[in-house]
């Protein structure tokens, strides 16, 4: 039974991720009586991994165990802790050994890299390799182990940083994904007066939700001032970038903090270089003390990314997880980076002496010169409520696995693996926009890891006017998200959710089989047809669609005609030569023809398919 209009009002209040269950159950629901596969596009796990670091993982572990059992081997199934001296020849030995094991390859490689490049001394280097796999000790230092942190520092330059080293480099620390990250960045400002409960601070958006929803938790409490992404191009469509007068509001002072998502959720679009350059010159001259926090998760699927963590580094603290980008949701892996050349320093010298006595005292168990305690080292103890620091830290073989990660990536100097990420995501595009029957204008700034469909714009402009507000008036903006699970088991997220237009929806083309995307495209183009057969049918077939290329009331009457009239061909342009010649290699030939560098933006020839 469909969902009533007062239950989707009710369900519309929560986020969009609970929202997502009761769509599940009805998804599931629909599975149960026609026994149809429920596609769930709603979050955005990705359904591949990079699969050699982790035969480096696997293997390093094997040589953590001969290690332990190196240095004590009394009791069967009782080992020992790996000894330093030494350790880096027995670790060369083992991988010229092993080195036809899946793995090993890497593992040779990125020793040498550590050894070579980033100068390394090669017993402590393959010792932490070792004692780390194996997580025999508490973390030490428990901000971070100190090559790893120097490998992943490496790899947020050439990956967030489009390969600009910063002048001073960034302290980094490893936590149990974005997740954690944004939890202690929070706490932490808060307790050392970075920022103050009842602050104002301006969001980004459309932006993932969580960061809409913890401003205004009681802890916190912020006066929140939205920038909103309203930019649209010469043909009226969005381009999800800001206009100047929107970022302007960051002049005022009384603005102490900017968060964003880069590139964003769910419109996928990273920050334009006007943008972080318009953004730079306010901390340069009207709001030198503005506090930036970014996630930038998504940057990796952005050519030649930049984010504000390099335009500016003073006054940005950079959030970066790897779990979009290597398929590790489940291992927990992500970082903090403030620069060592930043503001906060100078506001915690700054503040009243009354609460500089209060923060000396709270750290005074940890450090004997708690004023001197940096932010950043602070964050790490308030992770831990300081009592506990002496415990904090990542465990060892996470950070292990994200070192490999990180080098896995550092060695791949041809951008193979990014190439295949992105060559995914572009046929999965080519998909979606195929069953939708749309044609996508050029975006290089676009990482299309979602799309954000933005319904009602479609329907005003290439509809009628008059369509546009009988379907305000009649449905919830959520309506569609339920006809979709309701109809065929397909799982959307509300757009409205993350603060972007009421009536969109975002797809994730991250999870789900090529296949499955040309059908949630058909199912997306035929509820605007069914809204558009309802709406001739109250009003008599009188109103009339507006535009070149809108012609809805054939749609809704000739679907076959017109599936027949938007072949894959015009969905979308041919990659750029160097993709199209790389995805040829590695996939079959129609995998070329998905463009990587486009976004879901231009209207389509049908009614559903606006950005």
């Amino acid at each position: 039974m469909p969902t009533s209009r007062a239950e989707q009002k009710r369900l519309e209040s929560l986020s969009p991720f609970e929202l997502k269950n009761s769509l599940i159950d009805l998804a599931n629901e629909n599975v149960k009586l026609e026994a149809v596969t429920m596609l769930n596009a709603g979050r955005g796990n990705p359904n591949w991994i990079a699969t050699e670091p982790r035969e480096a993982f696997f293997l390093l572990g094997r040589f953590g165990i001969e290690e332990s059992r190196r240095d004590w081997d009394e009791w069967d199934g009782v080992g020992g802790m790996p000894t330093k001296a030494g350790i880096a020849q027995r670790y060369k030995a083992f991988l010229q050994t092993n080195r036809n094991e899946p793995g090993a390859s890497l593992l040779q490689r990125s020793f040498d890299y550590g050894v070579k490049k980033l100068k390394f001394d090669p017993d402590a280097y393959a010792w932490e390799l070792a004692d780390g796999v194996i997580g025999d000790h508490y973390p030490e230092p428990d901000r971070m182990l100190a090559h790893m942190e120097k490998v992943v520092h490496a790899y947020l330059v050439k990956a967030m940083c489009g390969g600009k080293a910063p002048k001073q480099p960034f302290d980094l620390y490893a936590v149990e994904g974005g997740t954690a990250a944004m939890c202690y960045l929070f706490d932490s400002a808060l307790i050392n007066g970075i920022l103050n409960k009842g602050d104002t601070i301006a969001i980004m958006t459309p932006i993932f939700t969580p960061y809409l929803e913890i401003p205004h938790l009681e802890r916190y409490q912020f006066t929140v001032v939205e920038l909103k992404a309203s930019r649209f191009d010469s043909e009226g469509f969005h381009t999800w970038q800001y206009d100047p007068a929107e970022l302007d509001k960051l002049a005022d002072p009384k603005v102490k903090a900017l968060f964003l998502v880069n590139p964003s959720n769910p419109p996928s679009v990273a920050l334009s270089q006007e943008s972080r350059n318009h953004i730079k010159r306010i901390t340069e001259t009207s709001n030198p003390g503005l506090t930036v926090i970014t996630d930038d998760v998504y940057g990796t699927f952005v050519d030649g990314f930049e984010s504000l963590m390099s335009t500016v580094p003073r006054n940005t603290i950079g959030v970066y997880s790897f779990s979009k980008y290597f398929g590790c949701t489940g291992w927990r892996l992500g970082v903090i980076a403030v620069n060592r050349d930043n503001i906060f320093e100078g506001k915690l010298a700054k503040l009243p002496a009354k609460r500089k006595a209060q923060l000396s005292e709270r750290y005074s168990s940890i450090t004997l010169e708690p004023e001197k305690l940096k932010f950043i080292d602070r964050i790490v103890a308030d992770s831990r409520q300081v009592a506990l620091n002496h415990t904090a830290g990542l465990s060892l073989p996470q950070q292990i696995q994200m070192g490999l990660f990180a080098l896995f990536d550092l060695l791949d100097e041809q951008g193979a693996y990014q190439e295949t990420c992105q060559t995914i995501i572009s046929r999965r595009l080519h998909a979606l926009v195929k069953g939708m029957g749309v044609k996508l204008p050029k975006d290089p700034q676009a990482a299309h890891y979602y799309i954000e469909l933005d319904l009602m714009n479609y329907a005003q402009r290439y509809v009628s006017p008059e369509f546009a507000s009988w379907l305000a008036k009649n449905f919830e903006p959520v309506d569609p998200v339920f006809r979709l699970a309701e109809k065929g088991s397909v799982v959307l997220l509300n757009g409205g959710g993350f603060d972007g237009p009421e009536w969109s929806v975002r797809v994730s083309l991250a999870n789900l089989r090529y296949e499955s995307y040309q059908d949630i495209g058909r199912w997306l183009r035929e509820t605007m047809e069914d809204y558009y057969a309802e709406f001739q049918k109250v009003t008599g077939g009188a109103q009339k669609a507006t535009g070149a290329k809108a012609t809805a009331a054939k749609a809704a009457t000739k679907k076959a005609a017109a599936k027949k009239a938007a072949p894959a061909k015009k969905a979308v342009a041919k990659a750029p030569a160097k993709k199209a010649a790389t995805a040829a290699k590695k996939a079959p030939a129609k995998k070329t023809t998905a463009k990587k560098t486009t976004t879901a933006k231009k209207a389509p020839a049908k009614a559903g398919s606006k950005r």
